[in-house]
């Protein structure tokens, strides 16, 4: 009997493992096909059978998938977005090819591009901050006046907070838009010139056309964004929970959205919930450990099952609240030792503890998801005892970080 695979575009330093893991659960045998696989360290330590291609050639995926399939029945495909969204898109259009269950290639592609999202979300009527889009540092700066500070400079293109700063005022702004136009950051794009929705931040995790959790997080180090402590669900009435569902739900047809996973950002702002963002995908990093800890529901399995056309099951399976604390790096350096992951697992209350790189690995914080070592994930049926159960977890995490001037000298 031939044997059924999954293939895996590139892969995921939080959520990579998971995918593998969750296909084989599944009867699969998954195969990554990547530009540099040696980047992702689980696919040597878990023995995944792994292909070198140019995932940005459509042609090129298209000829190794056929080769594939003279030994593999191809269940299903699909991929990780990384720092390049693109790649997401290609999976659309390689299920396409050979007829596979997979997102929609063209709204991926106009979700992708942040500019052409706004528009459309803007054209149906949908709550989104006041943006402009820039070309150069005259555009920036008229177009911050026009707004007014503090505004958020972005990257039209590409994820994980990559190159996002808030600018509070003309120094910053700047300082941040020469960062962006003369090649310093890897995306070479206009820049999107956004007003800063003030208020609490809201994610909204969506599989199909239902919204299976909210969580509510807030960020580490600003001006950047990169998250510290999240929660699920968020502490929201009954009408404020409806109105961010529903705020999120309207996005689907407006950017042609609605197959598989979905993740919506939003800000809860004086005129109410306020999209930020849009990505036609399953939310990396805390997500699924933080949406299976709280309703029991394994966002990857659904995912993949829906992905090799097998029904999901998205029925809550229990009620807790769950928290999740990121471990972020606290300085630039060598990453000397870590260790009591194996201690914070292993205590009462503890869903899941993740360590995404090694010792002696150089940490450079820029300010995106690149700045986190790790997270923990804890649960329990209140609030009150989730905070106690993390805070304990993460204290018996520790770690040294050696900085670079430190080891020059």
């Amino acid at each position: 009997m031939t044997r059924r695979a999954l293939i895996l575009l590139e892969g995921h330093g939080s959520i990579g493992l998971q995918y593998v893991k969750a296909a084989r659960c599944l009867d699969l045998h998954p195969i990554t096909l990547s530009a540099d696989p040696a980047q992702y360290d689980y696919l040597a330590a878990e023995g995944i059978e792994t292909i070198r291609v140019d995932t940005g050639n459509l042609d090129a995926l298209i000829r190794e998938s056929s080769r594939l399939r003279a030994t593999y029945d191809i269940a299903g495909i699909t991929g990780f977005s990384g720092a390049d969204e693109s790649v997401y898109a290609t999976v659309g259009k390689l299920c396409r090819h050979f007829d596979l269950p997979g997102p929609n290639p063209a709204s991926t592609e106009r979700c992708c591009d942040k500019f052409t999202q706004r528009q459309l979300l803007a054209e149906a009527g949908i709550p989104i901050p006041a943006f402009r889009l820039a070309a150069n540092a005259t555009d920036v700066e008229s177009s911050a006046a026009e707004i007014g500070l503090p505004v958020v400079l972005k990257p039209a293109v590409g994820s994980g907070s990559s190159g996002v700063r808030l600018c509070r005022n003309h120094n910053e702004l700047a300082e941040h838009a020469t960062y962006l136009l003369d090649g310093q950051h890897r995306w070479r794009s206009p820049i999107l010139v956004e007003e800063f929705a003030q208020g609490p931040f809201f994610s909204a995790h969506i599989m199909g056309n239902e919204v299976v959790g909210i969580d509510t997080a807030d960020f580490d180090r600003p001006p950047h964004f990169v998250f510290r402590h999240l929660t699920c669900p968020a502490p929201l009435t009954d009408d404020e929970h409806e109105r961010i569902a529903d705020v999120s739900l309207s996005c689907l047809p407006a950017l042609g959205l609605g197959w598989g996973p979905t993740n919506v950002d939003i800000r809860w702002t004086k005129r109410g919930p306020v999209v930020i963002e849009v990505n036609p995908r399953l939310a990396g990093g805390t997500s699924p450990g933080l949406i299976q800890a709280a309703c029991g529901v394994d966002l990857i399995t659904e995912h993949i099952k829906l992905i090799i056309g097998n029904e999901w099951d998205l029925r809550r399976r229990h009620s807790h609240i769950a928290a999740a604390q990121c471990l972020n790096a606290d300085r630039d350096g060598i990453l000397d030792w870590i260790d009591g992951d194996s201690r914070a697992t292993a205590a009462p209350g503890v869903a899941e503890v993740r360590l995404y790189i090694k010792p002696k690995t150089p940490i450079v914080r820029r300010g995106d998801y690149r700045d986190r070592i790790g997270h923990v994930i804890a649960a329990s049926p209140s609030r009150a005892q989730t905070e106690a159960i993390l805070q304990h977890a993460v204290d018996l995490i520790r770690w040294s970080i050696t900085p670079f001037s430190t080891l020059s000298e």
